[in-house]
């Protein structure tokens, strides 16, 4: 048996669009000779729709389109994912379901049994669970259908407590093969999860395993690919391409080869980054990105990641000296703009701002300088980004990492304004590794930028040291907390930190939550970001 695997990056409620391209695949695999073709969960309608599933009208658009599909596909069995009307007994109206086609005629659906309702998923919002597994007869082959979280469960990796398990439930039927049709997020290191995962089904039921992916960024989410084929021992077969469409045929009767599988970490979260910012602007129109280009690290690597997503010449980098920029971190950005072949701008914030002092001085009169000065330049310069926004037609992406967002060392209106937050789910530790990633071959940001202290320079001689600890410790604290919900003892225990250093960075963390629920959107790269699938309130007096 042969099964095509269609690794397809869909577009969130383009249901025309998405029908088109996956009729597209089919005709593209019938020079393969396939006897199924396989696409990813909830394909037709693209991963995931949130509450567009709620008016009846996308439904019966989806339903036309399955009609669309079934037509196309003679000579072949078609799996394909969409939204379904529940026109059976239960609490929610609708289904999240795989179609089974063959031949031109519709064979059935297969419901997905486990919703899961946790971090970044919201399903039994919408869904009702699958009444059952089914077994499908496929030329002469017995093959199991279940969809993403399914084969999840068998593994463990869930953080929910099902009261059933899809892979269990297809033991006695003695399978040949196992489809799965998949919708999984991106996070860093996922696809090696993954591919463990399908390894534990394959064998509990010593038989094939067949994941595909869906592929793409979808706002916040990134979806990165890496479809597997494991054999029946769990061994690794073949593997989808990451972050791109990928079409590859599968051979059950090929000879066995086990693929080796090198993870190269720091390229494979920089693909993530470069593939999330493409798709938000292509899918929604969006051509031309602009930011503050500072001469530090964050915008740096911000500027790397944007030459790549939309092509150097769709890329303008703002530099925005004040009385208290260095020279070298002025410098080191043209250098990194020519290096890059973006577009690159002066804008000396000099002049607004000694306005500002003067406009302030009567209400401050008598008061020093603090954070009110330092901030705000930061405004300013968050609308000059803004104003050539609007004139000029540029989204302005904003630059600030996951270790300042935390503890809240940004500033409303200012660094955090803009479209996108490119590396908002990236540790101030990653930024510099990434960095040293764009940096493997040649020197392209500025050594110089990477080894000078990191500095906001809002005031003579700043450093971030003066406010926070090693970024080291930061990031240290930050993961525990946030990605593995560690209390601060076992922060500071496992860590050897002293724990009032890490009471006090929790501390800062939650003051900031408000700050965050006005930050723009972010990349999800992490198994925790801020800007989707964290819910903290923001008046609390928890630590």
């Amino acid at each position: 048996m042969k099964i095509c695997v269609a690794q397809i990056d869909p577009i969130i409620g383009d249901l025309e669009g998405n029908t088109n391209k996956i009729i597209e695949f089919i005709k593209r695999s019938r020079s393969m000779n396939p006897d199924i073709i396989l696409f990813p969960e909830l394909t037709i309608c693209g991963y995931p729709p949130a509450d567009l599933v709620l008016h009846d009208s996308f439904i019966a658009v989806m339903e036309q389109c399955l009609g669309k599909i079934v037509r196309a596909s003679q000579n072949l069995t078609v799996v394909v994912g969409l939204v379904r009307h529940n026109n059976s007994k239960g609490e929610k109206p609708l289904f999240n379901s795989a179609a089974v086609i063959h031949d031109g005629q519709f064979l059935g659906y297969y419901d997905k049994c486990l919703l899961p309702t946790y971090d970044v998923f919201d399903e039994r919002r919408y869904f009702e669970p699958g009444h059952g597994v089914k077994v499908w007869d496929i030329k002469g082959k017995k093959v199991g259908i279940i969809i993403c979280e399914d084969i999840w469960q068998h593994a463990g990796y869930v953080d929910t407590r099902y009261q059933r398990d899809p892979v269990l439930d297809l033991e006695p039927y003695k399978i040949d093969l196992l489809l799965n049709l998949s919708a999984s997020p991106y996070q860093f290191q996922k696809p090696t999860v993954r591919v463990q995962v399908c390894a534990k089904a394959a064998r509990t039921l010593n038989c094939p395993v067949v994941l595909c992916c869906q592929v793409g960024g979808n706002d916040e989410l990134l979806f990165d690919g890496y479809s597997v084929y494991v054999d029946k021992h769990g061994n690794l077969q073949q593997l989808g391409k990451g972050f791109q469409e990928d079409l590859f045929l599968v051979d059950l009767s090929a000879p066995a080869c086990t693929v080796p599988y090198h993870y190269n970490a720091p390229e494979d979260l920089y693909n993530a980054l470069v593939m999330g910012l493409r798709d938000y602007f292509v899918k929604q129109g969006f051509t031309r990105a602009c930011f503050g280009l500072s001469g530090g690290i964050d915008s740096a690597l911000v500027a790397c990641i944007a030459a790549d997503a939309l092509g150097p010449e769709n890329v303008l980098g703002v530099s925005m000296p004040s009385r208290y920029s260095s020279e070298g971190s002025i410098t080191d950005a043209e250098q990194l703009a020519k290096n890059l072949g973006i577009g690159f701008r002066k804008v000396s914030i000099e002049p607004p701002f000694e306005d500002y002092l003067k406009l302030l001085k009567p209400l401050f009169d008598g008061m020093g300088p603090d954070v009110t000065e330092e901030n705000l330049q930061a405004r300013i310069r968050g609308m000059i980004l803004m104003a050539i926004s609007n004139k000029l037609g540029y989204i302005v992406l904003s630059t600030g990492n996951k270790s300042e967002l935390g503890l809240g060392y940004c500033t409303l209106y200012g660094d955090m304004c803009g479209g996108l937050g490119v590396i908002s789910d990236v540790l101030k530790t990653s930024v510099y590794e990434l960095s040293r990633y764009v940096n493997r071959e040649k020197e392209i940001i500025p050594w110089s930028t990477i080894e000078k202290a990191p500095s906001a320079e809002l005031r003579p001689g700043q450093k971030d040291t003066d406010s926070l600890p090693d970024y080291g410790i930061v990031d240290t604290v930050l993961k525990g907390y946030v990605e593995e919900n560690l209390s601060p003892e076992e922060i500071a225990t496992r860590n050897k930190l002293p724990l009032d250093v890490v009471k006090n960075l929790i501390i800062k963390l939650h003051r900031a939550e408000y700050k965050r629920r006005q930050a723009p959107p972010g990349l999800r790269v992490s198994k925790k970001a801020f800007s989707v699938g964290r819910r903290f309130p923001i008046v609390q007096k928890w630590i």
